[in-house]
């Protein structure tokens, strides 16, 4: 048996966190297929698995770092001049053993380096609800853990403190909690933990063993659980990463007992025994014969999840004002940094209030359709399967993202020097839970990145297709002519061949003095951008629309869409929608608010 440790240090935190994802991979469909509450959208699993994902990234990157600042006897550029040859030893004696740079001895990461940096990796990956509150969880335990800076690891006492406080956090953390769900399987088992004498091994047991007891009791807590003939989905996934845990300080994923715990479904009985469980000894869904039903809900549409860098007045501020807008409110974190998670039916204005709190980024909106549920109503219906097609788009601001949203994509926010990265393109496929998706990235930059997410997600079993969209314009005029309900080659065609149709331009400032194709432009200029390429220098903003409007006309057109930042004048949509009455009588006009994106003005004309 391979030795494990009897004490939680940074390197226990690194396999913990290395197992717990494992663990949740083997059971990530499990959980997904058994996601009723709050909103049934099928997806628990999968944002649990990203959130330890990145709470395990960022662990392994402070491992990574300590190993890099590490070089054995020398200092990163080789011997000092007088010091001894390469091959041969120092004067002294033997090389320490310990690693070297310039001299004093590298430490390996501190238990409070690796739990501050799996609690920050959670926080800013965390997704959805569960997810949400797991991030929680860990920045409670790391609060405890990371709390005596000088101590390299800590025992039993240590750990139940930790579990006692992550469960308190995580409720406090949720505007209204609710009996039955992961809050009550979390407290259950810092109740286990605070009764168990003994080293990490006694405790982490008596952990896992209170989860699963408490999760097996949650379909009588719940009704729409018991109605499902489930578990709850996130506290499953809670028992997933205790099991970690244990198998963490024993080397052993934990062993269950025979004791069979009844869960109502129309045709099932779910047993926590050795044929009836998870890969992780958790207790397993109902069996597909079973189907899992909710009830139907007439609540809130999108889900709201953004980073915000504010501080603690402010986001109590904000958690009064998301309140009263809609469910389901996490707010977790601290430290000037936050995740906030919220349903709502006004998407823009859950945005608009992270805006007057400070600076939010990493924007998600995802639109929850006509085939999710919130559990508060009075018919019954199967729970979501995979849809067959669904749109997933980059788009640059707030505005649009609504737009889109509302449209029925899901979205990626790219704020302003912050594109988005593979991985969150392929999260947005994942969300978009559909059986073929149609990508846009309505960016150059982005193709290779697009493509790269759609090749990852092939792998997945969806069938992508990547519409090369080089602005939200063309994305717009894409969407626009979306069906479902065609043939995939005949939607995707049509959508290319809209988005080919539209010439895109934007406005902008020039940041810095530069050539461009209509020369040289001085900082603080206004620059009018047509596919691409600066084809106009002005200094005033909407005349240089104008004329970048004017020259995309010349060649004809049949609809010209305005996208508005929160930085263009307020009297540019009707100067230029006017012209365009004047002068082109058979062209129609729309205008759309983008919020913070970039640039002044998106022209598109089709």
């Amino acid at each position: 048996m391979p030795q494990v440790p009897q004490t939680l240090d940074a390197s226990a935190v690194r396999a913990w966190c290395g197992l717990a994802l494992e663990a949740l991979g083997r059971a990530r469909e499990e959980i997904d297929a058994i996601n009723v509450y709050p909103v049934a959208d099928g997806d628990t699993g999968t944002n649990l698995y990203l959130t330890v994902e990145s709470a395990a990234g960022a662990v392994e990157a402070v491992f990574a770092a300590h190993a890099a600042m590490s070089v054995v006897g020398t200092p990163p550029d080789g011997p000092p001049p007088d010091g001894p040859p390469p091959d041969g030893p120092p004067p002294d004696g033997p090389l320490n053993d310990g690693p070297l740079i310039d001299g004093p001895l590298i430490e390996p990461p501190t238990l409070a380096d690796a739990v501050r940096a799996m609690a920050h990796g959670a926080l800013i990956g965390a997704r959805g609800n569960s997810g949400t509150i797991l991030a929680q969880l860990l920045r409670g335990m790391a609060q405890v853990l990371a709390a005596d800076t000088g101590s390299e690891r800590t025992d039993g006492p240590g750990l139940r403190l930790a579990l006692r406080h992550a469960a308190d956090a995580a409720r406090q953390a949720v505007a209204h909690p609710v009996e039955g769900t992961v809050l009550t399987v979390a407290s259950a088992a810092a109740d286990a933990a605070s009764g168990a004498e003994g080293d990490c091994t006694v405790v982490a047991r008596a952990a896992y063993e209170g989860a699963r007891a408490a999760l097996a009791a949650t379909p009588g807590q719940l009704a729409v659980l018991e109605r499902a003939g489930v578990v709850d989905a996130g506290g499953r996934g809670l028992v997933a990463v205790l099991g970690a845990l244990v198998e963490t300080f024993t080397g052993e994923a934990p062993a269950v007992t025979g004791r069979a715990v009844p869960v109502l479904a129309s045709h099932a009985r779910v047993e926590i025994a050795e044929a009836g469980e998870c890969a992780d000894g958790g207790p397993a869904p109902a069996p597909a014969s079973a189907p899992v039903s909710v009830q139907e809900e007439t609540g809130p549409a999108f889900e709201v999840i953004y980073l915000l860098e504010a501080d603690d007045t402010a986001v109590a501020r904000l958690r009064d004002r998301l309140d009263a807008l809609g469910d389901s409110l996490v707010v977790v974190g601290g430290d000037g940094l936050w995740n906030v998670h919220v349903h709502v039916d006004d998407a823009g204005a859950a945005v608009e209030a992270g805006v007057e709190a400070g600076r939010p980024y990493r924007i998600r909106i995802t639109h929850f359709g006509p085939a999710d549920a919130h559990t508060t109503g009075s018919t019954v219906r199967p729970v979501r399967e995979r849809a067959q097609r669904a749109v997933v788009a980059v788009v640059p601001g707030e505005g649009l993202a609504r737009l889109y949203a509302e449209a029925g994509a899901t979205t990626v926010l790219a704020r302003p020097g912050e594109p988005p990265a593979s991985g969150e393109l392929v999260d947005a496929v994942r969300r978009a839970h559909a059986l073929e998706v149609v990508l846009l990235p309505n960016d150059a930059e982005l193709r290779h990145t697009a493509a790269a997410a759609a090749e990852q997600a092939r792998t997945e079993g969806v069938r992508v297709a990547l519409i090369p969209t080089r602005s939200a314009v063309q994305g717009i005029a894409a969407l626009a002519v979306h069906e479902p309900e065609r043939r995939f080659d005949e939607d995707v065609v049509a959508m290319t061949s809209a988005a080919g149709a539209t010439r895109y331009a934007e406005v902008e400032v020039a940041e810095h003095q530069s050539w461009t194709m209509a020369g040289i432009c001085q900082a603080g200029d206004i620059l009018g951008l047509i596919d691409g390429d600066v084809a106009v220098i002005g200094s005033d903003v909407t005349a240089t629309a104008e004329s970048v409007l004017n020259r995309m006309l010349s060649a004809g057109g049949e609809m010209v869409t305005l996208v508005l930042g929160e930085e263009a004048p307020t009297t540019i949509a009707d100067h230029l929608e006017a012209r365009v009455r004047e002068s082109y009588l058979a062209v129609d006009t729309v205008v759309y608010q983008g919020g913070h994106q970039g640039a002044l003005l998106l022209i598109g004309v089709e």
